[in-house]
């Protein structure tokens, strides 16, 4: 528990749109996290046979598999919640829109930060956005109000895989003077 705590502390101490730090982290282990998976695992189901909220997003589908696979293996789950959020199901006003787009820069710095700091500690994390395809299974399973912006797998890593495959400078920077 020290450790994620020290992994928290690290992510508490990010920068966040005018201070409003609009993260909560939510711990899951054991039964709890049993339950989280049960959950994830229904909604990828449901996105697979058909029933899906994300038509366009099937080619994921398989990458989502995998990732509750290595959720599975990890002692440890955080869920990432904005509370201040609402689901991406709902339609929000523009002003609305501006607000969310700042909290999830803000968590997204707090993540980071986590994520370095586990690195730091010699712990292994993976960053988890495939809660999409089981969001309502997921917040109905997590009970907490606000936006669920993903996940964190948290565990000792079997393996160090290699750096993913990175675009060029050339097609990411372009000067204008």
């Amino acid at each position: 528990m020290e450790v994620i705590k020290q992994i928290i502390q690290a992510g508490r101490l990010a920068p966040s749109g005018k201070n409003k730090q609009p993260w909560k982290f939510l711990v899951y282990g054991k039964a709890a996290k049993e339950e989280l998976l049960a959950a994830m695992e229904k909604g990828i189901h449901r996105e697979s046979s058909g029933n899906t909220l994300l038509p366009d997003s099937g080619y994921g589908l398989p990458d989502a598999r995998n990732t509750l696979r290595i959720m599975s293996e990890a002692p440890t789950l955080m869920i990432v919640m904005n509370p201040y959020g609402k689901s991406p199901f709902e339609k929000i006003t523009v002003d609305e829109r501006v607000t969310e787009i700042v909290d999830s820069l803000s968590i997204g710095a707090a993540i980071q930060n986590m994520l370095l700091e586990a690195e730091y500690l010699g712990i292994g994390t993976l960053w988890i956005a495939n809660t999409c395809f089981a969001y309502p299974e997921l917040t109905a399973c997590i009970k907490e109000q606000g936006q669920l912006i993903g996940a964190v797998a948290i565990g000792y890593a079997e393996e160090a895989p290699g750096q993913r495959p990175r675009k060029a400078m050339e097609e990411i920077i372009e000067y204008r003077f």
